[in-house]
């Protein structure tokens, strides 16, 4: 596996669970969970990246490394790319995007994500499970993604796909379909790439982000893990999962 670095992007504002980041999750900021995670991986360099100085503050208080960033990014990816100019990285560079609200992502998960880009005809690498349930797979909310045999992504979407013509088919159709996590790996000069183009029609359509790359003709691949990561958190009934999860 080639070497990579993990940069967390993390923000104050957040419109379902204000100031998340630094919410008390068993003892400690949920943004830390986070970073314990990364530092757990086999990454070269863990950055926490956020354009508030209260999350600055506290990060640097438990030992993280932080890159201060401007406010006018709408995503983590832009937040990240800002990064990666900053500290002049190399357009071959490997950066893991782990979310600051994925404090339950197992270490061997950031791993796998990097070393997916192994396979040179990838762009972007991430992961998906198998859906637990007919609701998560009917749930908007749950991004589905479908995959050609050589397990690199044909489509991700917020609807369910496939689409099952008959209904003894729908089981079918289940299994098909793949439960995204929210976790990516890039080299530089495709994140770089990403964030010069213009939001694609399929993007604004589905507001999933990843599409933008499909559009780009970029190659996805998509993994399977072998342990499902956490529950990420945005509402107060996630941080209680959340905080179960990692008290087991």
């Amino acid at each position: 596996m080639n070497s990579f670095i993990v940069v967390i992007p993390a923000r104050y504002a957040s419109t379902r669970l204000p100031g998340k980041a630094l919410l008390d999750l068993n003892g400690k900021p949920m943004l830390q969970h986070v970073w314990e995670r990364a530092m757990e991986s086999g990454a070269s360099k863990t950055v926490i990246a956020t354009d508030d100085e209260r999350i600055a503050s506290a990060a640097e208080a438990f030992g993280a490394s932080v890159c201060m960033t401007g406010d006018q990014h709408l995503s983590g990816t832009e937040r990240i790319a800002e990064v990666a100019e900053i500290m002049d990285w190399d357009d071959a560079q490997i950066v893991v995007n782990l979310q600051g609200d994925e404090p339950s992502m197992p270490a061997a998960l950031i791993n796998q994500s990097a070393a997916l880009l192994d396979d040179l005809r990838a762009d972007i690498a991430t992961l998906a499970s198998p859906f637990l349930s007919v609701a998560d797979f009917e749930s908007p909310n749950c991004v589905k993604v479908v995959r050609a045999d050589s397990g690199h992504a044909l489509y991700f979407s917020r609807a369910q796909i496939p689409y099952a013509r008959h209904p003894e088919h729908a089981e079918v159709a289940k299994e098909c379909a793949l439960h995204h996590h929210g976790i990516y790996a890039y080299r530089c000069g495709v994140l770089r790439r990403f964030v010069a183009a213009d939001a694609s029609p399929l993007e604004i359509s589905e507001q999933l982000e990843q599409l933008r790359a499909l559009s780009l003709d970029m190659t996805i691949a998509v993994g399977v893990p072998e342990v499902r990561p956490g529950i990420g958190v945005d509402t107060p009934a996630d941080l209680q999962r959340a905080s179960a999860e990692l008290s087991r």
